[in-house]
Protein backbone atom coordinates (compact mmCIF):
# COMPACT_ATOMS: atom_id res chain seq x y z
CA UNK A 1 0.00 0.00 0.00
CA UNK A 2 3.09 2.39 0.80
CA UNK A 3 4.50 1.93 -2.64
CA UNK A 4 1.16 2.86 -4.06
CA UNK A 5 0.86 5.67 -2.44
CA UNK A 6 4.34 6.93 -2.78
CA UNK A 7 3.96 5.81 -6.43
CA UNK A 8 0.45 7.94 -7.07
CA UNK A 9 2.42 10.91 -4.95
CA UNK A 10 4.96 11.07 -7.39
CA UNK A 11 3.32 11.01 -10.59
CA UNK A 12 0.87 13.85 -8.75
CA UNK A 13 4.48 15.73 -8.23
CA UNK A 14 5.68 15.43 -11.84
CA UNK A 15 2.72 16.55 -13.16
CA UNK A 16 2.20 19.39 -11.41
CA UNK A 17 6.08 20.24 -11.80
CA UNK A 18 6.03 19.52 -15.87
CA UNK A 19 2.84 21.77 -15.82
CA UNK A 20 3.79 24.43 -13.76
CA UNK A 21 6.57 25.56 -16.44
CA UNK A 22 5.39 28.18 -18.80
CA UNK A 23 4.58 26.34 -21.90
CA UNK A 24 4.17 28.53 -25.41
CA UNK A 25 3.42 25.82 -27.84
CA UNK A 26 2.56 22.78 -28.32
CA UNK A 27 5.78 21.75 -29.43
CA UNK A 28 6.73 21.53 -25.45
CA UNK A 29 4.85 18.52 -25.53
CA UNK A 30 5.91 15.36 -23.86
CA UNK A 31 7.81 13.23 -26.55
CA UNK A 32 5.91 9.75 -24.94
CA UNK A 33 3.00 11.64 -25.37
CA UNK A 34 3.44 12.22 -28.92
CA UNK A 35 4.27 9.08 -29.43
CA UNK A 36 1.07 7.64 -28.51
CA UNK A 37 -1.01 10.43 -29.78
CA UNK A 38 1.07 9.62 -33.26
CA UNK A 39 -0.28 5.90 -32.96
CA UNK A 40 -3.78 6.78 -32.37
CA UNK A 41 -4.46 8.93 -34.83
CA UNK A 42 -2.62 6.53 -37.43
CA UNK A 43 -5.38 3.88 -36.33
CA UNK A 44 -8.18 5.70 -36.85
CA UNK A 45 -7.13 7.60 -40.41
CA UNK A 46 -6.29 3.80 -41.44
CA UNK A 47 -10.43 3.20 -41.34
CA UNK A 48 -12.15 4.16 -44.75
CA UNK A 49 -15.20 4.52 -42.87
CA UNK A 50 -15.82 4.34 -38.84
CA UNK A 51 -19.15 4.05 -36.37
CA UNK A 52 -18.54 4.50 -32.78
CA UNK A 53 -21.23 3.93 -29.91
CA UNK A 54 -20.31 6.90 -27.23
CA UNK A 55 -21.97 7.78 -23.74
CA UNK A 56 -21.46 11.14 -22.97
CA UNK A 57 -22.07 12.16 -18.69
CA UNK A 58 -21.93 15.72 -18.04
CA UNK A 59 -21.46 16.36 -14.17
CA UNK A 60 -22.70 20.23 -13.04
CA UNK A 61 -21.45 21.43 -9.77
CA UNK A 62 -23.97 19.65 -6.88
CA UNK A 63 -26.56 18.92 -9.53
CA UNK A 64 -27.66 15.32 -10.96
CA UNK A 65 -25.42 13.45 -13.38
CA UNK A 66 -26.51 13.42 -17.11
CA UNK A 67 -25.98 10.87 -19.34
CA UNK A 68 -26.87 10.26 -22.80
CA UNK A 69 -26.44 7.45 -25.46
CA UNK A 70 -24.77 8.59 -28.79
CA UNK A 71 -23.49 7.36 -32.72
CA UNK A 72 -21.42 8.63 -34.74
CA UNK A 73 -21.48 7.41 -38.59
CA UNK A 74 -17.91 9.04 -40.55
CA UNK A 75 -16.71 8.46 -43.90
CA UNK A 76 -13.80 10.79 -45.02
CA UNK A 77 -15.34 14.18 -43.92
CA UNK A 78 -18.93 13.17 -44.14
CA UNK A 79 -20.54 12.49 -41.01
CA UNK A 80 -23.63 11.71 -38.97
CA UNK A 81 -23.84 11.87 -35.52
CA UNK A 82 -27.26 11.20 -33.27
CA UNK A 83 -27.97 11.52 -29.40
CA UNK A 84 -30.65 11.54 -27.76
CA UNK A 85 -31.71 15.68 -27.87
CA UNK A 86 -30.53 16.30 -31.29
CA UNK A 87 -28.68 14.96 -34.85
CA UNK A 88 -26.01 16.55 -36.55
CA UNK A 89 -25.10 15.54 -40.26
CA UNK A 90 -22.42 17.08 -42.43
CA UNK A 91 -21.87 16.32 -46.47
CA UNK A 92 -18.58 17.42 -46.53
CA UNK A 93 -19.57 21.08 -47.51
CA UNK A 94 -22.25 22.06 -45.14
CA UNK A 95 -23.23 21.04 -41.26
CA UNK A 96 -26.91 20.11 -40.49
CA UNK A 97 -27.99 20.82 -36.82
CA UNK A 98 -31.12 18.94 -35.46
CA UNK A 99 -32.91 20.07 -32.78
CA UNK A 100 -35.40 17.62 -31.48
CA UNK A 101 -36.94 19.38 -28.50
CA UNK A 102 -36.94 22.94 -30.39
CA UNK A 103 -37.71 21.21 -33.64
CA UNK A 104 -35.43 23.37 -35.25
CA UNK A 105 -32.84 23.33 -37.73
CA UNK A 106 -29.88 25.00 -38.52
CA UNK A 107 -27.75 25.50 -41.59
CA UNK A 108 -24.12 26.31 -41.44
CA UNK A 109 -20.83 25.96 -43.80
CA UNK A 110 -17.82 23.55 -42.88
CA UNK A 111 -15.91 25.34 -40.66
CA UNK A 112 -12.18 26.35 -41.84
CA UNK A 113 -9.51 23.78 -40.15
CA UNK A 114 -8.49 26.71 -37.83
CA UNK A 115 -11.76 27.78 -35.88
CA UNK A 116 -12.62 26.19 -33.14
CA UNK A 117 -15.73 23.55 -33.91
CA UNK A 118 -16.12 22.82 -29.52
CA UNK A 119 -14.55 19.74 -28.33
CA UNK A 120 -17.25 17.55 -28.56
CA UNK A 121 -18.56 17.92 -31.62
CA UNK A 122 -17.55 15.22 -34.53
CA UNK A 123 -14.74 17.28 -35.79
CA UNK A 124 -12.85 17.58 -32.75
CA UNK A 125 -14.03 14.26 -30.97
CA UNK A 126 -10.87 12.33 -31.83
CA UNK A 127 -8.88 14.83 -33.08
CA UNK A 128 -8.97 18.20 -30.58
CA UNK A 129 -5.21 17.45 -29.91
CA UNK A 130 -3.97 18.13 -33.17
CA UNK A 131 -4.40 21.72 -33.95
CA UNK A 132 -1.70 23.12 -31.12
CA UNK A 133 -3.93 24.26 -28.86
CA UNK A 134 -2.98 22.35 -25.97
CA UNK A 135 0.47 20.76 -24.68
CA UNK A 136 0.36 17.53 -22.91
CA UNK A 137 2.10 14.95 -21.26
CA UNK A 138 2.11 11.45 -20.40
CA UNK A 139 1.07 11.19 -16.82
CA UNK A 140 -0.08 7.70 -16.10
CA UNK A 141 0.22 3.93 -16.52
CA UNK A 142 -2.09 1.31 -14.70
CA UNK A 143 -4.40 -1.58 -15.43
CA UNK A 144 -8.27 -1.00 -15.61
CA UNK A 145 -10.68 -3.71 -15.91
CA UNK A 146 -7.94 -5.92 -16.64
CA UNK A 147 -6.77 -3.32 -19.87
CA UNK A 148 -3.30 -1.64 -19.93
CA UNK A 149 -3.95 1.80 -19.76
CA UNK A 150 -2.15 5.46 -20.89
CA UNK A 151 -3.38 8.40 -19.60
CA UNK A 152 -2.32 11.80 -21.15
CA UNK A 153 -3.58 14.94 -19.62
CA UNK A 154 -3.41 18.31 -21.50
CA UNK A 155 -3.33 21.95 -20.94
CA UNK A 156 -4.54 24.37 -23.15
CA UNK A 157 -2.13 27.18 -24.04
CA UNK A 158 -5.04 29.93 -24.34
CA UNK A 159 -5.05 31.25 -20.79
CA UNK A 160 -8.61 32.00 -21.62
CA UNK A 161 -9.85 29.06 -22.58
CA UNK A 162 -13.10 27.46 -20.85
CA UNK A 163 -11.41 24.36 -19.72
CA UNK A 164 -8.92 24.26 -16.94
CA UNK A 165 -7.25 20.74 -18.52
CA UNK A 166 -8.67 17.38 -20.68
CA UNK A 167 -7.64 13.84 -19.78
CA UNK A 168 -7.29 11.34 -22.80
CA UNK A 169 -7.67 7.74 -21.81
CA UNK A 170 -6.00 4.95 -24.36
CA UNK A 171 -5.63 1.81 -23.91
CA UNK A 172 -1.92 0.87 -24.55
CA UNK A 173 -1.91 -2.24 -26.53
CA UNK A 174 -4.39 -1.19 -29.02
CA UNK A 175 -3.97 2.68 -28.42
CA UNK A 176 -8.02 2.78 -28.69
CA UNK A 177 -9.55 5.57 -27.06
CA UNK A 178 -11.30 4.69 -24.21
CA UNK A 179 -12.61 8.12 -22.89
CA UNK A 180 -11.69 11.82 -22.89
CA UNK A 181 -12.62 14.03 -19.72
CA UNK A 182 -12.96 17.88 -19.66
CA UNK A 183 -12.26 19.75 -16.18
CA UNK A 184 -14.19 23.21 -17.17
CA UNK A 185 -13.46 26.62 -15.87
CA UNK A 186 -16.60 26.77 -13.67
CA UNK A 187 -16.42 22.92 -11.94
CA UNK A 188 -18.53 21.10 -14.49
CA UNK A 189 -17.19 17.93 -16.35
CA UNK A 190 -17.68 16.27 -19.32
CA UNK A 191 -16.82 12.63 -20.26
CA UNK A 192 -17.39 11.40 -23.58
CA UNK A 193 -16.92 7.70 -23.48
CA UNK A 194 -16.09 5.49 -26.07
CA UNK A 195 -18.34 1.77 -26.03
CA UNK A 196 -17.79 0.46 -29.24
CA UNK A 197 -16.43 0.94 -32.40
CA UNK A 198 -17.19 -0.72 -35.60
CA UNK A 199 -14.15 0.39 -38.29
CA UNK A 200 -14.87 -0.23 -42.08
CA UNK A 201 -18.60 -0.75 -41.99
CA UNK A 202 -20.49 -0.11 -45.29
CA UNK A 203 -22.20 2.96 -44.48
CA UNK A 204 -25.10 3.83 -47.24
CA UNK A 205 -24.63 7.45 -48.82
CA UNK A 206 -28.22 9.36 -47.95
CA UNK A 207 -26.97 9.10 -44.39
CA UNK A 208 -25.17 11.91 -44.98
CA UNK A 209 -27.85 13.47 -46.60
CA UNK A 210 -30.15 15.99 -45.11
CA UNK A 211 -33.78 15.36 -45.66
CA UNK A 212 -36.37 17.52 -45.16
CA UNK A 213 -39.39 15.39 -45.63
CA UNK A 214 -38.28 14.03 -42.24
CA UNK A 215 -38.71 17.25 -40.31
CA UNK A 216 -41.92 18.39 -41.92
CA UNK A 217 -43.00 20.92 -38.55
CA UNK A 218 -39.56 22.21 -37.83
CA UNK A 219 -38.24 25.43 -38.50
CA UNK A 220 -35.29 25.67 -40.95
CA UNK A 221 -32.46 28.40 -40.43
CA UNK A 222 -29.87 28.28 -42.61
CA UNK A 223 -26.98 30.02 -41.87
CA UNK A 224 -24.97 29.78 -44.64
Amino acid sequence: MKRILLSLLTTTMVTTLAFAQEYTNADDSDPAAKAVLDQVKKKYESYETVEVNFSLDIEFPEEPLISQKGQLSRSGDKYYMETNDYTALSDGAAIWFIMKNNKEVQINEVPDEDEDVGLLSPDAMFTFYEKGDYVYILTNEFMENGKPIQQIEFKPLDKFSEYSKLRLTVHKKTKDIIRVKAFSKDGTRYTLKVDKVTPNKTLAASLFVFDANKYPDYHVEDLR
